[in-house]
């Protein structure tokens, strides 16, 4: 899957915020928020193609949680961020 081109990662008053930007998103109208190990893969995988593998093992790296537990989680987000529009 892709982040879809278009879509900010936005820190507003100490939130993670991601919002459409140019005239292809001016339907978009909403603001999704995201925690922070959320930010942090967004981070890491802006323009890159990546599965829910490649978000568990970024995950055990930064944060040294049980590799079932990330893949479960990254499949979660994975899933959040399809059904939201923003990844594909």
């Amino acid at each position: 899957m892709k982040i879809k081109d278009g879509f900010v990662l936005r820190e507003i008053c100490g939130e993670n915020i991601v919002a459409g930007e140019g005239l292809e998103h001016i339907n978009f109208n909403k603001l999704i928020s995201l925690n922070s190990s959320a930010a942090f893969l967004w981070k890491q995988l802006i323009g890159k193609e990546f599965s829910a593998e490649d978000m568990a093992d970024l995950l055990v790296a930064e944060y040294g949680i049980d590799k079932e537990l990330a893949l479960k989680d990254s499949e979660t987000l994975c899933n959040a961020w399809t059904n939201a529009g923003i990844a594909e």
